[in-house]
């Protein structure tokens, strides 16, 4: 028998790699297609990039409830407060947490300014700076619809994790984390925030709990006490 002709031999095999390369085509772009769905969905149904730390109520707001349960360390734990300097940077090391600090005021309705950035957290400058005596207050976002933001991991920091502020004197604040509580919005307790101590506290607070979509806001506060162990 002669041999297949070569041109139709050739053509029956260029169509059979078409074929071919249409259905790994096919499939390459049904992943894809998968993906960009599955992101889409992701980009739109995630918290809103300018509610997901909330609005935080400021130390005059109505909503002054405490919590019995926080632990307050007594005075003779900490060492001698520093005088009064704006913080530069924070680190917490346990939840790889390493960022620059903003400056925030106050909002018209008295509620504290979120940070702008959401890759970095930032001081509630109307209140004592960090390891200055008094309750200093640091806040940070949780997340956006881009992914997890500074204080995604908070929830995470349990008693005796390490948290350091440079400030702007040069000296580092070392604070030991003395309890982690999650609060309904309705019931933050602004009393045990932003409270006079007599020794020099931190707060660390952003954003947890069930998400509200159609309010594109979480329901809760996650707020982390703790107090000063040292300073270099």
């Amino acid at each position: 028998m002669p041999d297949a002709d070569p041109v139709k031999a050739g053509a029956g095999g260029r169509h059979r790699n078409a074929r071919r390369h249409l259905l790994a085509l096919t499939v390459v772009l049904t992943l894809a297609g998968g993906g960009l769905i599955w992101a889409g969905v992701t980009r739109t149904s995630g918290p809103d990039p300018v509610a997901s730390v909330g609005s935080i109520p400021g130390p005059t707001t109505a909503v002054t409830t405490s919590d019995p349960t926080t632990t307050v360390p007594p005075v003779s734990r900490s060492p001698v407060p520093l005088s009064r300097s704006a913080p530069v940077s924070l680190r917490v090391p346990s939840i790889g947490v390493s960022s620059s600090l903003l400056s925030l005021g106050l909002n018209a309705d008295r509620t504290v300014e979120s940070p702008k950035d959401f890759s970095k957290a930032g001081w509630y400058d109307k209140g004592p700076t960090p390891g200055e005596a008094g309750a200093s207050v640091i806040l940070g976002h949780i997340d956006s619809y881009r992914g997890p933001a500074v204080f995604y991991r908070l929830s995470k920091l349990g008693p005796g994790d390490r948290i350091d502020v440079l400030r702007d004197d040069g000296k580092t604040a070392t604070f030991a984390v003395d309890a982690k509580r999650q609060y309904p919005k309705t019931r933050f307790p602004a009393n045990d925030v932003y409270g006079a101590v007599e020794y020099a506290g931190l707060r660390l607070v952003t954003c947890g709990g069930e998400f509200d979509r159609t309010a594109r806001s979480y329901l809760d506060n996650i707020v982390v006490y703790a107090h000063l162990t040292a300073t270099t």
